[in-house]
């Protein structure tokens, strides 16, 4: 089977977020990037599927220049090649100007099984997966914990309460994973040389009108101070109850 892996390059969770100047942005002097950790699994689930079935593993990212080292450790991992949809302001595209791009980048390559993560962890949206597969007329599952090929169709399993919910799909399709659907591997040293020898196809990627503006951004307002109960522990234990029912109004 051919499959794709479709990666996001995210601030490090690390990171200590700044508003940009122009409020409706961050600022990115200083952030580490990574790749998208729900996407890891997404990589993983395609590398381990294009094993299964001696086929081909292609990793797409749409962002800036710098992505291509987020695209080589996909390679790392044991994709074949990758496909990098150039844009300085990819973090400015909304979910759907993200979807469109990818859902054309990917028509032509005529896959089987299409990864995303379920989530990227910047934006939050949960949304280009299920966009892509509705852009390209596929089926989709999203947030799927587990997964198995029978013949040319994927079994997908996503939990929900109560109890695990199986979705068959036919290929060409599109699975947005959770964690819990595999275990990422770590990039060897062989893959990681083995990575700057394979090709990766830099393209620009098209321009595409936004259909959703943010135009404000701000941080959280700072948590008030704690506060801490010295002396009789029965005195104490009835001043939590009625701080709890009082002020925090959770009881």
């Amino acid at each position: 089977m051919k499959t794709v892996c479709c990666i996001k390059r995210v601030p490090d969770t690390t990171t200590r977020v700044k508003v940009g100047a122009g409020g409706a942005a961050i600022d990115r002097a200083g952030v580490e990037y990574v790749v998208n950790p729900y996407d890891e699994y997404a990589i993983e689930a395609a590398v381990k599927l294009r094993e299964q079935t001696n086929g081909e593993c292609i990793a797409v990212c749409l962002g800036p220049p710098e992505a291509t080292k987020d695209l080589r450790t996909a390679l790392a991992m044991g994709a074949d090649r990758a496909i990098h949809l150039v844009d300085e302001n990819a973090e400015t595209r909304d979910s759907f100007s993200t979807a469109k791009a990818l859902a054309d980048a990917l028509r032509p390559l005529q896959f089987d099984v299409a990864f995303f993560g379920k989530q990227s962890i910047d934006a939050d949206n949960y949304q280009v997966g299920t966009m892509v597969a509705r852009l390209l007329g596929i089926p989709s599952a999203s947030v799927v914990v587990g997964m198995e090929v029978q013949g040319n169709t994927v079994v997908c399993s996503r939990a929900v309460e109560g109890g695990v919910e199986t979705i068959p799909l036919p290929v060409p399709c599109i699975v947005t994973c959770q964690k819990g659907i595999n275990v990422p591997r770590y990039p060897a040293l062989k893959g990681i040389m083995s990575a700057k020898k394979k090709p990766l196809e830099s393209i620009p990627a098209p321009a595409i009108s936004n259909r959703v503006v943010v135009s404000k951004m701000e941080l959280p307002p700072p948590r008030p101070a704690g506060k801490v109960l010295k002396g009789d522990a029965a005195a104490n234990a009835r001043e939590v109850v009625r701080l709890l029912r009082e002020e925090a109004k959770i009881i």
